[in-house]
């Protein structure tokens, strides 16, 4: 598979971390990027946004995975999406000499899933946090959520109450899920749609300030 198209915000001098952002369904990497001065005004952090593998006849943008389902994507694409972003995360790590333990996974609505499925797979190793906006820990066969050995990986979930792509039910599953696997969850919801509300990301810059500390 050929390495994953990407965009970057570089840091202003040598990065103290690392955010990988995942956009979602229909869009491209220019998406999220956009978020890097909102979330990183410092520019402390090499901010990296990979474009998704799948293109659909008749559906604009790029996809992750297929949906036959909300909640259980399909098999093969997911799998796929997978293996192209686990090179695109070592390759990063490796330019940069900063390591899963300096790296946030961030995304949005199916960039979230992916970033749960990668921070998550017990294949693939612990990272600092996972930042996830109207997404969902996915069910899918050959994968499933290692908990026990990322107590160490911290989460912000946020989640519009009115959502009707994502419904909330599935944020608050992830919020249970993680908490009782022994994670630090923050989670927010709020009565707004499928979006970032802007309270939610004002919460979050701080959270990933705390999460990947300057001078750690």
């Amino acid at each position: 598979m050929a390495p994953l198209v990407q965009l970057e915000r570089p840091a202003a001098g040598a990065p103290e971390g690392v955010l990988a952002l995942h956009h979602g369904r229909g869009t491209d990497e220019t998406d999220l990027l956009r978020l890097a001065d909102h979330l990183d005004p410092q520019q402390r952090l090499r901010v990296v946004s990979a474009r998704a593998p799948l293109t659909l006849p008749g559906s604009p943008g790029y996809h992750w995975y297929l949906v036959p389902r909300v909640g259980y994507p399909d098999h093969d694409s997911f799998h796929a999406a997978r293996a192209a972003l686990a090179e695109f995360h070592d390759r990063l790590w490796e330019e940069t000499g900063v390591g899963p333990d300096r790296t946030v996974f961030a995304g949005f609505s199916m960039g979230s899933v992916m970033s749960y499925a990668m921070a998550l797979g017990a294949d693939r190793p612990a990272v600092a946090g996972i930042l996830a906006f109207s997404g969902f820990v996915p069910i899918v066969d050959d994968w499933e959520p290692s908990l026990a050995d990322r107590t160490g990986t911290r989460a912000f979930i946020a989640h519009g109450r009115r959502d009707p792509i994502m419904d909330v039910s599935f944020a608050q599953r992830g919020r249970d899920l993680l908490e009782a696997g022994g994670l630090d969850v923050t989670y927010r919801e709020s009565d707004i749609g499928h979006q970032i509300d802007p309270a939610h990301l004002a919460e979050a810059t701080s959270w990933l300030g705390e999460t990947l500390p300057s001078g750690a």
